[in-house]
């Protein structure tokens, strides 16, 4: 039977101010990409999210970012490899903290935002969250876009490496993500969500903006927590999965 994981970003409120129906989306979800306080999220609401994963048998993971609380870690920033590398380390074992509190464990870790799409090509970059990784933990996996440099100069480093898909983002033709600055970059009808859910699942495939068929294989799922109704979305996706004879379970 085709399986596949369900991963959100969760954790993502800081302070008084909440994003993400954490609570709700963790029985839908397999895998928590938990905000680690530098693009949200906070000491307290790391915390939480953990103890409610750990209840749940959600895999938690680190959702490192930039230092970018002000701009949601989605504006393009220049940071030294060695300080990049410094502050991926530092994340995970924040999380952790966190997650070992819950009886539980950092089980993988995905950058969020800018960080994910600038390591997508920019070796430099995806080199410094590959040895940020490792300082933390040289077992963890990596979840990431196939055929991006972070995947590939992870499992050169011995990493294990994850790929990944997004049925709410539109893909350019070279199975990347259209920039969110662009008309339609995210996927709003919620038929064509669930659809497309089904389709990368099934065959591995997703039609481009452009309209080409586009080959993309995954083992993880993204659906983003921030969504309008991303609540009875996720369901409507994971019934549909089940539906379609897939079977929904983590990957780590």
């Amino acid at each position: 039977m085709t399986s596949i994981d369900l991963n959100a970003d969760l954790g993502e409120g800081f302070g008084r101010w909440r994003l993400t129906d954490d609570e709700r989306l963790l029985s839908v979800v397999t895998s928590a990409n938990v905000a680690c306080g530098f693009h949200a999220g906070d000491a307290a609401t790391m915390r939480q999210v953990c103890e409610l994963a750990a209840e749940r048998g959600v895999r938690i993971g680190a959702q490192v970012s930039y230092r970018d609380l002000a701009g949601f870690g989605r504006r393009a920033m220049d940071v030294p490899p060695a300080e990049l590398a410094a502050e991926v380390a530092y994340q995970i074992g924040a999380l952790e903290v966190f997650a070992r509190a819950a009886g539980a464990r950092v089980s993988y870790v995905k950058p969020h935002g800018a960080l994910y799409n600038r390591a997508v090509h920019d070796e430099e970059q995806a080199g410094a969250v590959v040895e940020g990784v490792l300082l933390a933990d040289a077992a963890l996996p990596v979840l990431g876009l196939p055929g991006s440099r972070l995947l590939e100069l992870a499992a050169k480093a011995g990493l294990p490496t994850v790929t990944e898909a997004f049925a709410d983002r539109a893909y350019t033709d070279e199975g990347t993500l259209v920039s969110r600055g662009r008309d339609g970059a995210v996927v709003t009808d919620p038929e064509a969500v669930v659809e497309r859910s089904v389709g990368l699942a099934r065959s591995g495939t997703v039609t481009s903006q452009s309209g080409a068929l586009v080959d993309v294989q995954a083992r993880s799922l993204c659906l983003h927590g921030d969504t309008p109704g991303a609540v009875e979305l996720a369901r409507r996706v994971r019934d549909r999965l089940t539906a379609a004879g897939v079977r929904v379970e983590a990957f780590a």
